[in-house]
């Protein structure tokens, strides 16, 4: 059993940790823009797509917030490239790391929090307290929302760590299950690889 968990560690060759291969190279296969006005099929491909979702990211969001555009696709591109990297064979998945993930949610967590302060002050303390909270009930209000508040970034964290974890140990098991049934039983086999192949497509939409 320990060795399921194997896929989790991050591993080391020649004394080099992969960890910073698997983070640094999704920016090696992106293909550079060019100056010219007709690119080819590729680098086409990749603008429409990144246009299309900056676009989806920005409208909800007022023109002060549009300056956050190129940090939020940035770093929405690396994930979505490292999580579907981590779906091939043989690959390490970065964002299964707690660390890794912890070491992008605090510090955008805690730059949005101290920006809201100082740009709406009475807006972002407003979130403290709902509206309409009986007089009795404001003080236990205000320290169990400062708590959530607190905890977001940790808990969130946690959650995507675990469904990224969950997802590829149940893939390595089922695969497993998969090569050990289809000499005695083929049939179990077969529908137990349609099982692996549904959830694999889960898996594509969790990264």
């Amino acid at each position: 059993m320990v060795s399921f968990f194997d896929q989790f560690a991050s591993p080391l060759h020649l004394g080099i940790p992969l960890i910073a291969i698997a983070i640094t190279l999704p920016w090696v296969l992106y293909p550079t823009p060019s100056s010219r006005w007709i690119n080819n099929r590729l680098i086409t491909v990749k603008g429409w797509l990144i246009n299309r979702f900056t676009n989806q990211l920005m409208l909800p969001l007022n023109m002060g917030g549009h300056k956050w555009a190129l940090l939020l696709v940035s770093l929405m591109v690396f994930l979505i490239t490292i999580n579907m990297l981590g779906l091939l064979p043989y690959t390490f998945t970065p964002t299964t790391q707690l660390s890794l993930n912890m070491g992008f949610a605090v510090p955008l967590w805690l730059a949005t929090v101290i920006i809201g302060m100082r740009n709406q002050p009475t807006v972002a303390l407003g979130h403290l307290l709902p509206e309409g909270t009986p007089i009795p009930l404001i003080p236990v209000l205000i320290i169990i929302e400062t708590i959530s508040l607190f905890i977001r970034p940790l808990a969130l964290g946690v959650r995507l760590t675990a469904n990224l974890t969950a997802g590829h140990l149940l893939i390595q098991l089922i695969a497993t299950a998969v090569f050990v049934l289809l000499p005695m039983m083929p049939t179990v086999a077969i529908l137990t690889a349609t099982v692996l192949f549904l959830l694999t497509s889960l898996e594509v939409a969790v990264a």
